[in-house]
């Protein structure tokens, strides 16, 4: 059963009557009257009534009025996803990004894109950084966004992949505001609670190498939790349970919004590069396209 033939029944249905049915089909009478007969040889029984003036549905057809409605509808959106499915398969990227990246500088790439009329079809798998490079190199993902820092050349060297800063960013301490320690705004020593990260993790390593050897001497950081998740880490400094570590961008809003207050004043920071790594070959049109955006200096702010 055609959709278009489906359509020629619910015309004459919602018309009541062939010659309306056939101009609201771009028909001739005589044209309409030859594929309704088509219908009915190819159905194997009459569906209308032409004893009767002006021609009608049979009781039978009419009661299956709201069926033809559905399949009718069904058809024209399956046709429609097919179309669309079709323009998504050749305009389809697939970005990695580590986890705090996904919330923060990702969905800016995705509305910079939109913003310039791309016909892309984006889709955003979040992993942490070791799960970036396997999507990438295992080819489940079109290109990656990482953070690095600023001496990490040698996490993208080699004859296989390449990269392209694409912004900044910085590993700063917060806490729930009003709750910054007291011996924060003293030289005295003393232990500093803090979220720690696990150290297999991006961010934990960044924390062994760069911010717990700043510290100075006389203090030590005691971790109060562990996670891996750097939104986990910021809640629970929100919560006031110690000290978090976290991306700038990502406690952006809330240092703003003054729920959080950054303690970079007393405790170390760490400045950090974002990142689009891809396998180095022939790309597609999409992926192109973002590469060539993401190159551009300031193309995110």
């Amino acid at each position: 059963m055609r959709l278009e033939w489906l359509e020629d029944i619910l015309a004459i249905a919602q018309t009541g009557s062939f010659s309306s049915a056939a101009e609201r089909r771009n028909l001739s009478q005589s044209a309409f009257s030859r594929r309704i007969r088509q219908i009915e040889d190819h159905v194997g029984v009459e569906l209308f009534d032409r004893s009767r003036k002006p021609v009608q549905l049979r009781p039978t057809v009419l009661a299956q009025g709201t069926q033809i409605e559905q399949i009718s509808a069904a058809l024209r959106q399956l046709i429609a996803d097919l179309r669309r499915g079709d323009r998504v398969a050749s305009n389809r990227i697939v970005i990695a990004s580590q986890h705090s990246l996904t919330t923060s500088f990702a969905p800016r790439i995705v509305q910079a894109i939109q913003s310039r009329g791309e016909d892309i079809h984006v889709r955003l798998r979040s992993a942490n950084l070791d799960e970036c490079f396997g999507l990438l190199l295992s080819r489940q993902a079109d290109l990656a966004i990482l953070y690095a820092t600023l001496d990490a050349d040698e996490q993208v060297s080699g004859e296989f992949l390449e990269s392209v800063d694409v912004g900044t960013d910085r590993l700063v301490p917060v806490l729930r505001t009003g709750l910054a320690l007291p011996r924060l705004s003293d030289d005295l020593p003393g232990d500093i609670p803090y979220i720690a990260y696990p150290t297999e993790v991006f961010l934990g390593s960044v924390m062994v190498k760069q911010i717990l050897p700043q510290l100075g001497p006389g203090r030590a950081a005691v971790p109060k939790a562990e996670t891996a998740l750097t939104n986990a880490a910021l809640e629970m400094a929100a919560a006031g349970v110690a000290v978090a570590w976290v991306p700038e961008s990502l406690a952006r809003r809330d240092l703003e919004s003054g729920r959080l207050s950054e303690l970079g004043d007393a405790l170390p920071s760490c400045p950090l590069s974002v990142r689009g790594v891809r396998l180095k070959g022939h790309p597609s049109r999409a992926e192109a396209v973002i590469w060539e955006f993401l190159a551009l200096p300031g193309s995110l702010g």
